[in-house]
């Protein structure tokens, strides 16, 4: 998350030749051409990644439903020469971008466009304007699959320095591929990819399509069940509607089956209201700005409690995507002045959301997310540059401002009150009024002091904030490390835990390191486990990848003998951080044979346990100390 020579001219010379192509061979040269078919559904695959292995199994799942009357399926498909050589419908293993019609368990090489660049927004034009071409429908669709990145865009062609689609990109080559074919707008534009259920892609696109579906939260691998698009060819008279609800429903039963619904979301939105968003969250947003002095401390502790996505223990790669609709809500409850604004935007996101689902770890997911970093210092500047914000980024700016305004920092009392119990450890810290209303979350982290003094860290969670009028902040530590075992090695892993814990469902992350056998490639993981703490038992457990180039996430699926080893945070006794490989040998990277598991600490030994309170402008406090576990 750099187009070359090449890939231009070849984006160029692409309806050229494929008109050609198809002057040349007749209408029964081609599976089935339905020309006044009621849907056409165009894929766009960008599979030019680690994601290929995921998106050749759509393609087969798309032939299972295949070009029939009623319906045209047609894909460009861009494949790699690193991930997998698997054979598709019929088709061997290519490298570069094939155009294909999608039979009935097979199909049909229209033309081989070589190695192109997809993330060049010319050749999304091209095979919009061409597939619509070809293949007149009543209906259109237009899927675009890989990496997402919400607002930044999608994509990451692996051929051409990771180059992505962003979203101005993504709104110009839709733009331009219709009115190249004449067409005024989709009836479904798809995205079957990370994070990309947003109020900016819904809000920018909103003029090119009659209905967006995509996911607020991180997608498990398998993504959509391609399936879903029987309904089409079923039922000739089936809306846009009806066949949005079958990809959601398909993706459900799908995740169900692979054991991923624990974390999924997916939503169709009415791109038709979406101008009743944008003039809501312009009417909330003015109100909040109007009275900006004084609400920050109400804004902060709310954001702190909503709902987010594409969550990282490393905030630099945290997406800070949080629930629309959950935040307005909130912040209508706590901020009377701003009820009713909210109230409007409440109600029109509930109605523009269609259709929608949620998982365990993601329940209330109302649809669509929006970019809310918590402090300045993680903004991203190129968000300024998006269009249609309805006055979003003059509420981020007041709200920075009023945060770097804070004149006094957070205080805890020196010392800690510290105590073992049943449930394990408890800290305990009190904060002075002056600086109390200006805190708005609180967390703590724990790890074994060592020899040397350092401190290696074993994890880090939630801690609450006192809403009684006490002045505290308190957290516990139940005094369990996480090791993981390939039934061969075992060692110990960094645990971070976030969620709901009144729900019983957190997601626990766990930073690794990856390397192939061959030791070419390597990278930085995240094993994301969701759990039910009240049963113990693990609901989803999905290995993600951040690209930091492209600032895309996805899951990543390690072949069963490449290598992964857990990180640690270790601190010297001069503040010096850094983190660890836990093992010099590693564990095998399959999940199926993975075996992660709580192991208490042993008594004796030396626990630091510290206790930090943030204030809504992002400063800090903490309070610490060190005890021996008894």
């Amino acid at each position: 998350m750099t187009p070359r020579l090449i890939a231009v001219a070849t984006a160029l010379g692409i309806a050229v030749s494929l008109a050609a192509c198809s002057a040349e061979e007749s209408e029964s040269d081609r599976l089935n051409v339905n020309e006044s078919g009621t849907w056409t559904v165009l894929t766009y695959s960008i599979a030019d990644t680690n994601l290929e292995p995921f998106m050749m199994t759509d393609l087969e799942e798309l032939g299972e439903v295949g070009t029939q009357e009623g319906l045209n399926l047609v894909a460009l498909v861009d494949r790699s020469d690193g991930y997998t050589d698997v054979p598709v419908l019929g088709l061997d293993d290519w490298s570069g971008a094939k155009l294909i019609e999608i039979g009935q368990g097979e199909a049909t090489e229209l033309d081989d466009r070589g190695n192109i660049n997809t993330g060049d927004p010319d050749v999304l034009a091209s095979f919009i304007a061409e597939g619509i071409e070809l293949y007149p429908a009543d209906n259109y669709a237009l899927v675009i699959s890989d990496h997402g990145a919400s607002w930044p865009g999608v994509g990451a062609d692996g051929s051409f320095d990771n180059d992505t689609l962003s979203l101005a990109e993504i709104d110009s080559a839709i733009s331009d591929g219709l009115a190249k074919s004449g067409v005024d707008r989709l009836d479904i534009l798809g995205f079957d990819a990370c994070l990309m259920a947003t109020y900016e892609v819904a809000s920018t696109l909103a003029p090119l399509a009659d209905r967006l579906i995509a996911s607020q939260e991180l997608e498990p691998g398998h993504g959509w069940d391609y399936r879903a698009f029987d309904e089409v060819a079923d039922d000739s008279t089936a809306t846009a509607d009806e066949l949005g609800s079958a990809i959601i429903d398909g993706f459900k039963a799908q995740a169900d089956f692979e054991g991923t619904a624990a974390d999924i979301t997916l939503s169709m939105v009415d791109l038709t209201q979406m101008s009743s968003v944008d003039a809501a969250l312009k009417s909330f947003t003015d109100v909040l700005v109007e009275r900006a002095d004084g609400i920050g401390p109400t804004v902060g502790r709310t954001l702190a409690q909503t709902l987010g996505f594409g969550q990282s223990p490393d905030p630099s790669q945290d997406t800070h995507m949080t629930d629309l609709a959950i935040f307005t809500s909130q912040i209508g409850v706590d901020l009377l002045f701003a009820s009713d604004a909210a109230d409007e935007l409440t109600r029109a996101i509930n109605d523009a959301v269609l259709d929608r689902i949620d998982g365990q770890a993601t329940q209330g997911a109302t649809g669509l997310s929006i970019y809310f970093p918590p402090q300045v210092d993680y903004f991203d500047e190129d968000y300024r540059e998006l269009p249609n914000l309805g006055g979003w980024m003059d509420f981020l700016t007041v709200y920075y401002d009023e945060g770097e305004a804070i004149e006094e920092e957070p205080v805890l009392d020196a010392g800690a009150d510290i105590t073992f119990g049943p449930d394990g450890v408890t800290i305990v810290g009190s904060f002075d009024d002056v600086t109390a209303e200006n805190l708005s979350e609180a967390f703590i982290r724990y790890g074994v002091v060592e020899l040397d003094g350092s401190v290696t860290f074993l994890g880090e969670e939630d801690a609450e904030l006192s809403d009684d009028g006490s002045g505290t902040a308190t957290g516990t530590y139940d005094l369990t490390f996480l090791t993981l075992s390939d039934g061969i090695d075992t060692t110990t892993a960094y645990l971070s835990l976030f969620g709901d814990r009144d729900s019983g469902i957190v997601t626990a992350d766990v930073p690794l390191s990856y390397y192939s056998p061959d030791g070419e490639e390597s990278g930085d993981l995240v094993l994301s486990a969701v759990i039910d703490t009240d049963t113990g038992e693990t609901l989803a457990v999905t290995y993600y990848v951040f690209d930091e180039e492209s600032g895309t996430y996805g899951e990543f699926a390690p072949e069963p003998d490449w290598i992964i080893v857990p990180v640690v945070l270790n601190v010297l006794e001069d503040g010096t951080e850094e983190w660890l490989l836990t093992s010099d040998v590693g564990l095998y990277a399959d999940l199926d044979t993975l075996v992660y598991d709580l192991s208490q600490l042993p008594s004796g030994v030396q626990l630091y346990l510290e206790l930090v309170v943030v204030d809504f402008g992002g400063d800090t406090d903490s309070v610490s100390g060190i005890v021996s576990i008894p």
